[in-house]
């Protein structure tokens, strides 16, 4: 890896991370919602890891992160949903992150354990 590379895939998502925003501020509710569904992360990882490391890898990763998004992303998500109107965005936000490395930390023993997706 070089530094050209880093500041390509730096550029890339961040473009992203500022087109989602942007449209959430200028009151594109629905774009931005839009935007925010399109797996930005992976989208842009998996074109970078199909390069440099192929299919096999960009198979197993996805493998990896499909079951991880499960077990992490969604109870995350849940929490926010449930508790911004409660507690307020900023501390579901930490709520739901503080549930999400919990889990994602036991996924990762687990899958580790197990090694499962290798």
């Amino acid at each position: 890896m070089n530094i050209s590379s880093l500041i390509t895939y730096f550029i890339t998502g961040g473009l992203f991370v500022t087109l989602i925003v942007a449209l959430e501020e200028s009151g594109q509710r629905t774009l931005s919602g839009l935007a925010t569904l399109i797996p930005v992360f992976t989208l842009v990882a998996y074109f970078f890891i199909g390069d440099t490391e192929g299919g096999r890898a960009v198979s197993q990763h996805a493998k990896w992160v499909l079951v991880g998004t499960l077990v992490s992303w969604v109870p995350y998500m849940l929490a926010v949903a449930y508790l911004s109107p409660k507690i307020g965005a900023h501390n579901a936000i930490i709520a739901g992150l503080a549930i999400f490395f919990v889990l994602a930390l036991i996924y990762i023993a687990i899958a580790s354990h197990f090694k499962l997706f290798q």
